[in-house]
C-alpha cells in the first residue's frame, strides 16, 4: 500500500536509500500511479551545477518544508489564435 507522502515544490528532502539531499524542483505522476520527485542538490564546490536526480516519492523524507519559496509569474498559457495570424 502506497503512503503518498505530502511533498511540495521547494521542500528540502532526502532520499532514504542513498542519502541524496536536495530541493524538490519537480513532481511527476506516471500513468502507472508511480509518483517521483526531482531533487536538485546544491552547487558543487567548483561551481558546477549537479544534475537533478529522480526518486520514488515513498523513499523521500522532507527535511525542511518550504525551504525555498516558490514564486512563478503566470505565463498566460497557450498563445491565443487572435493574437497571431495563422501560418499558411
Amino acid at each position: 500500500m502506497s503512503t503518498r507522502p505530502n511533498v511540495k515544490l521547494g521542500d528540502k528532502a532526502k532520499d532514504a536509500v542513498t542519502g541524496f539531499k536536495g530541493i524538490i524542483v519537480a513532481i511527476s505522476e506516471h500513468i502507472s500511479g508511480c509518483r517521483t520527485v526531482g531533487l536538485q542538490p546544491k552547487t558543487g564546490k567548483d561551481g558546477t551545477i549537479p544534475e537533478c536526480q529522480w526518486f520514488d516519492v515513498e523513499r523521500v523524507k522532507v527535511l525542511k518544508p518550504a525551504a525555498v519559496k516558490v514564486t512563478c509569474a503566470p505565463t498566460g498559457g497557450p498563445i491565443r489564435a487572435s493574437e497571431h495570424p495563422p501560418v499558411r
